[in-house]
C-alpha cells in the first residue's frame, strides 16, 4: 500500500505522535492516510484507529499504525493465541510444517524437543521475525501482514535466546528502553515498573549502574526477562531461558517463571530441559522435526512413557 506523495506515512505519523490523516475509505467510513480495509472485509464492518499508538478498539476492525488488521469472532474470550497451519522456514528449506495451538489468557505452554526441531523459528515466525504461512490470532486479531514492531504494539514480547541486549549500556538503560512500548501509548508512570523489576530480579539492581556486557550469563539473562516485562506485554515469548547457564542459575529462572505464572503472565515458552519446563507450565507440546508429535497437559506429558524414555531419562520412568 502506498500514501500520495504529499502526505507522511503512517508510521511515521504514529512515530511524530501525530493522528493519522482521515480520508474516504471503502464503504463510506474514514480510513487511515489513505488505507482501506482488506478486500472481503463485511460492508457492515466498523473501524477504530490508532491515535499516538493508543489504541481504540470500538468493535470489529483496528489499525495498528500503517495497516488494517481483521478482528475475528473465532476465539472465545479466554483465548489470546491461536495458531493454525502454521509453516515457516529459511529460503527454500520448510522448518515447521503445520502447526496447530493454542493459549489462553494466564496459561502457561511449553514446547519441548530436540536441536533443530524448530522450537526458535516458532517463536521467530510468530514474532514476523521469519516469513511465514498460516494464521496468527493474537488476542483476538489476525496477525496477516502485521509486522514485527506492530506486533509488539500489540503486547507480544520475545526474549531471544542469545538475549540481544545493548551491552554498552547500562543495565537500568536497556530496562528503560523495554519500556517503549508503554512509553508511546502514554501508560501514566510507567517508570514505576522498573522497581517492579529490581524486586523480581534484586541482583539486576545492584548492577543498574554496570554495563550489560559486562554481566555474568545469569544476570543477562534477568536483564532481558525483565526488559521484555517493562513493555507490560500480554504474552511473554521465552527463547531457551536455560541455554548455557549453570545448574544453580536455572532453578533461579525458572523459579522467576513460576512467579510469573502465579501473577497471571501468559508466557511461551521454548525449552530443552524438558523436566523443569514441564514441571512449571499448565500445557506442553512435544515437536519434532516441524511437528507436534504429542501434546497434553504438562503434568500427563511429564508420566508419558514417550517423553520419559526420550527427554526425562530412565530415572523418571514409573515402576
Amino acid at each position: 500500500m502506498t500514501l500520495p506523495p504529499e502526505a507522511p506515512s503512517a508510521p511515521l505519523q504514529v512515530a511524530l505522535g501525530q493522528r493519522p490523516s482521515p480520508s474516504a475509505g471503502a464503504n463510506g467510513a474514514p480510513s487511515v492516510s489513505g488505507l482501506s480495509p482488506p478486500r472481503g472485509a463485511p460492508p457492515v464492518a466498523r473501524r477504530s484507529r490508532i491515535h499516538g499508538v493508543c489504541w481504540v478498539r470500538p468493535d470489529t476492525f483496528v489499525v495498528g499504525a500503517a495497516l488494517w488488521a481483521w478482528r475475528t469472532d473465532m476465539n472465545s474470550p479466554d483465548l489470546l493465541l491461536n495458531v493454525t497451519d502454521l509453516h515457516a522456514g529459511y529460503g527454500r528449506a520448510e522448518v515447521l510444517t503445520g502447526l496447530n495451538f493454542q493459549l489462553a489468557r494466564g496459561q502457561v505452554v511449553t514446547v519441548i524437543g530436540p536441536n533443530g526441531a524448530g522450537k526458535s523459528t516458532t517463536l521467530n515466525a510468530l514474532m514476523a521475525v521469519l516469513p511465514s504461512k498460516g494464521q496468527v490470532v493474537f488476542d483476538g486479531v489476525d496477525l496477516a501482514d502485521v509486522t514485527l514492531e506492530e506486533r509488539v504494539m500489540l503486547g507480544m514480547a520475545l526474549v531471544p535466546e542469545k538475549r540481544e541486549l545493548f551491552g554498552t549500556m547500562p543495565v537500568e538503560d536497556n530496562l528503560i528502553l523495554g519500556g517503549y512500548r508503554a512509553m508511546k501509548q502514554r501508560v501514566p508512570n510507567w517508570r514505576h515498573e522498573i522497581e517492579r523489576v529490581y524486586t523480581l530480579f534484586p541482583r539486576l539492581k545492584e548492577r543498574r549502574l554496570q554495563l550489560a556486557g559486562t554481566l555474568s550469563g545469569g544476570e543477562r539473562q534477568m536483564l532481558a526477562v525483565g526488559r521484555a516485562l517493562m513493555s507490560g506485554p500480554k504474552l511473554l515469548m521465552l527463547d531457551e531461558p536455560s541455554l548455557g547457564l549453570a545448574p544453580l542459575i536455572v532453578r533461579e529462572i525458572f523459579r522467576i517463571i513460576e512467579q510469573l505464572r502465579d501473577s497471571g503472565v501468559s508466557i511461551l515458552l521454548i525449552e530443552q530441559n524438558a523436566r523443569a519446563a514441564l514441571e512449571v507450565t499448565d500445557h506442553g507440546y512435544v515437536l519434532e522435526t516441524g511437528a507436534f508429535a504429542l501434546d497434553g497437559p504438562a503434568a500427563e506429558l511429564a508420566v508419558d512413557p514417550r517423553v520419559i524414555e526420550t527427554y526425562l531419562g530412565a530415572a523418571r520412568k514409573p515402576s
